[in-house]
């Protein structure tokens, strides 16, 4: 019998935005499982690191050298049954590291009937008919503008940055303060319907203005960045200071010019994450990654709706009808990882601090389980699933166990394993505050209460 193993190796992306050389976590974790001509370039960016079955960049089992998509394909119960019949012969989810040293487009991705839609009329820039629901785990500090800010920092922004003033119109800016004076704090679903009306139509109404236009206002909003320090646009706002503002607009500014990005900013939640922390980012859903290393899980999909930082292909009226205009805080975008309940640590883990955490977003296709071991001997036993996972290790080294199977796990070393396997994962450090930590992306189909799928 076939165990439900695989050390896999998994290729990257080398695009514009990513760090550079072994700065990157991207190089150094693909670097760590050999493969043809692989060696990392110090002036070659490393963007992305690919893990599953997508077939634009599959992944490999290291021994037999056949792609992760043939072994499924081939091994029905690698998936489980009940993952296949959802989601076909094939891992729901794609993982990836990301190592960002450029911002990423101003961007979203397409629900599923959307993305039917634009597939169907444009294959070529959007390859599949999936949707594309994602978190981001930071394992460095990481920056980024996710979902739309709360109204009235919006309004504030429109009164207090001329150049963004001027781009939107006079009479939208002052349409926008209007309603959000009236019905900004109103919950009910007529006053929110109104409030999203009206936000797109500011939106619009910046995304649909000139280039020729955009630039000069590029120019003073920089310049005004320049001079106006803590006291830039109107000195920010509780949750991004002036000076935060500022420093971003001309390191945006340093990496693209004159661009719609950087008023898009003004609509945006900054968000700064320390490692550990995480934000799931529903379809439909803007935004633009700034600078860190994460690791990344969505539905397996490579539909990305663009429209600014970026010199890949727009597509600004799309991005603009299909949002979901939500607004609120980032606190409230940011996820609250809980114990993960189906792993037993031993008592050398436990007693040092280990800790086995659940990011579980509200999709079916994936959730995430960070697990922590502190200290040489320290492990954790994981209840089978009913479903496919792939593991990364990010940080440290130990050994992966499935069965009698053992093997060594290092940092960027990659493992699929099959459904309903027992793994259990050690650490092997050489001293008590070593640490061994991984990321194991995984999917299971729960029955509803008649016992169907």
């Amino acid at each position: 019998m076939q165990v439900p193993l695989f050390r896999l190796q998994c290729g990257t992306n080398s695009y514009e935005w990513g760090k550079k050389g072994s700065s990157s976590a991207v190089a150094r974790f693909a670097a760590a499982t050999p493969s043809d001509g692989f060696t990392i370039q110090d002036d070659r960016p490393y963007a992305e690191l690919w893990m599953g079955t997508h077939p634009s960049n599959p992944s490999k089992d290291v021994t037999t050298g056949r792609t992760l998509l043939d072994l499924v394909e081939d091994n029905q119960a690698l998936l489980a049954p009940s993952v296949a019949a959802r989601y076909g012969n094939k891992v729901p989810f794609l993982f990836k590291v990301l190592s960002v040293n450029k911002a990423l487009s101003i961007q979203a991705h397409p629900n599923k009937k959307l993305a039917e839609q634009l597939h169907a009329k444009d294959p070529k820039n959007y390859p599949d008919e999936n949707h594309k629901p994602e978190m981001a785990i930071a394992i460095t500090p990481f920056e980024g503008l996710c979902g739309f800010r709360p109204l009235g920092e919006i309004a504030h922004f429109l009164q207090s940055v001329p150049p963004l003033r001027q781009l939107v119109g006079e009479d939208n800016a002052d349409e926008f303060a209007d309603v959000v004076g009236r019905t900004g704090d109103n919950e009910s679903e007529e006053a929110v319907a109104q409030n999203k009306k009206a936000l797109q139509k500011v939106f619009g109404a910046l995304m649909s203005s000139s280039e020729a236009d955009m630039a000069v206002a590029a120019k003073a909003l920089v310049d005004s960045a320049a001079s106006a320090g803590p006291d830039f646009a109107g000195r920010g706002v509780a949750a991004t200071t002036g000076s935060t503002l500022a420093e971003l607009v001309t390191r945006l500014y340093g990496q693209f010019g004159p661009d719609y990005g950087l008023f898009v900013l003004f609509f945006l939640n900054f968000v700064t994450l320390q490692p550990g922390e995480a934000l799931f980012l529903r379809a439909d859903d803007i935004h633009a990654y700034v600078s860190g290393d994460i690791v990344e899980c969505m539905a397996s999909s490579d539909n990305v709706v663009r429209a600014g930082f970026t010199p890949k292909f727009k597509d600004v009226d799309t991005l603009v009808s299909m949002l979901t205009y939500n607004y609120a805080p980032i606190d409230e975008q940011k996820m609250d990882p809980a114990n993960y309940p189906y792993a037993t640590l031993n008592r050398t883990a436990y007693s040092a601090g280990s800790s086995v955490t659940l990011y579980d977003p509200p999709i079916d296709e994936f959730s995430v389980v960070q697990t922590t071991l502190r200290g040489n001997g320290a492990k954790a036993t994981f209840d089978p699933l009913d479903g496919p996972s792939i593991i990364i290790c990010t940080t440290g080294k130990g050994k992966i166990s499935v069965g009698p199977t053992v093997q060594e796990v290092k940092e960027g070393f990659v493992f699929f394993v099959g459904a309903a396997a027992d793994c259990v994962l050690e650490c092997e450090g050489e001293t008590d505050d070593d640490e061994f930590i991984t990321f194991k992306a995984f999917c299971e189909v729960e029955e509803n209460g008649n016992g169907t799928l």
